[in-house]
């Protein structure tokens, strides 16, 4: 893991969201600096199902070598958060650091998603990070170390991300959307950036959702935390940033990550926004549950050249008919394909079972009628030509 420096000795971090999960975490590994902490977070008693209150997380900053200012704040409530940046201010004389950690999460579809569950997420994440920015910005411009950090996504527009949680995906592009704007409008003032893990990272929160057996697929909070610890040691001119976690500790030098593995060795899931292995992600958020293992599809090798028309005709059909698609279909498909000049004769409909290589209703020994189709899984017109074959010439 990533040492501390001391660089953060003195500083006020503001942090909303504090109570637990990563903005704990980060709090944690600025307070082992010497940092003031601001933990701005909604709760001040024990919750029946999430651990942690924003007196037990100062209590914890203290134990680390920090110093605490545990403030209820729900970021939806411009007063709250104006009052504890008043009390930040007056206790430790400025703010150096504003974390934009709180969020809300709905992984639900548009149908599915009650209005009051839009207004939550909305509220939270954009309005929210919005509204503390606002709030801190006047104190910010008056340090030499200045940083803005949203928890936030890369603004990936693959429509993968926004089909299965339009909702959730629009709140928290708009914190991404924040770091855009705020990047150019405080250049040379504050550092405004983002930081997202590129795995799933195991909370309390992520238990609720992933259910049992999440656990083994996620990272420690602590890799998001160091990599929080990297962005705050950069220089202003570092702004407009999209970072993952990852990314930054292997230019700080970090090379084994299974230090941060819940269970090293074991597959990670991961997280959402990332188009490593969107299929994969969005599949398993269908499922709103875990699996035993994930593992990424294997590519399939680039054929080898072949010569002959009769055997390039079939590399065509057979490295795109797997056997996996009769499997999974067990369906008979018939193809209208349109012919060339050459072969007009043949015109015609003609009927694959996919991956078997033959026509309905052939006799052994009979001429069977193929067609080498051009781009057969992609869109778009279908080509075709046409050639007639033994039985024996088929591989």
């Amino acid at each position: 893991m990533l040492p501390n420096t001391g660089k953060l000795a003195g500083c006020t971090v503001f942090i909303t969201g504090a109570s637990r999960g990563i903005g704990k975490a980060i709090a944690l590994k600025a307070a082992k600096d010497g940092a003031n902490i601001v933990i701005a977070a909604k709760t001040a008693q024990a919750h029946p199902k999430l651990p942690g209150t924003i007196y037990t997380a100062a209590e914890e900053i203290k134990a680390a070598g920090g110093k605490a200012l545990p403030c209820i704040v729900d970021v939806r409530d411009e007063e709250q958060i104006s009052s504890a940046v008043e009390k930040a201010v007056e206790k430790f004389g400025g703010i150096d650091i504003l974390v934009n950690n709180a969020s809300a999460i709905s992984l639900t579809n548009t149908l599915e998603t009650p209005t009051k569950k839009v207004d939550l997420m909305m509220n939270v994440n954009t309005r929210g990070t919005y509204l503390t920015s606002k709030a801190c910005i006047p104190y910010l411009k008056k340090s030499k170390v200045a940083h803005i950090l949203n928890l936030s996504p890369p603004l990936n527009l693959n429509p993968l991300w926004f089909k299965q949680h339009c909702a959730y995906t629009i709140a928290k592009y708009g914190m991404s959307m924040c770091v855009l704007g705020m990047a150019e409008e405080f250049k040379g003032e504050i550092a405004v950036n983002a930081l997202w893990p590129r795995t799933a990272i195991h909370t309390a929160a992520m238990d609720m959702l992933g259910g049992s057996g999440v656990e083994s697929q996620c990272r420690k909070v602590d890799i998001m935390a160091d990599a929080a610890y990297c962005i705050f040691k950069k220089p202003k001119s570092f702004t407009g940033n999209f970072i993952i976690d990852e990314n930054i500790l292997k230019e700080e030098g970090i090379k084994n990550f299974d230090v941060y593995a819940i269970t090293p060795g074991h597959p990670l899931l991961p997280d959402f926004f990332l188009d490593e292995q969107p299929a994969m992600v969005t599949k398993k958020a269908d499922s709103y549950g875990a699996v035993p293992e994930l593992k990424e599809e294997k590519t399939q090798p680039p054929p080898k050249a072949r010569s002959g028309a009769v055997e390039e005709t079939f590399r065509i059909v057979k490295d795109s008919l797997s056997d996996d698609i009769v499997k999974a279909t067990q369906a008979v498909y018939q193809f209208e394909l349109s012919v060339g000049k050459s072969s007009a004769s043949n015109a015609g409909d003609v009927g694959l079972i996919l991956g078997s290589g033959r026509s309905p209703g052939e006799r052994n020994g009979n001429p069977l009628q193929y067609f080498c189709l051009e781009n057969p899984m992609g869109r778009g017109a279908w080509q075709a030509q046409s050639m007639r074959l033994q039985e024996s010439d088929m591989t």
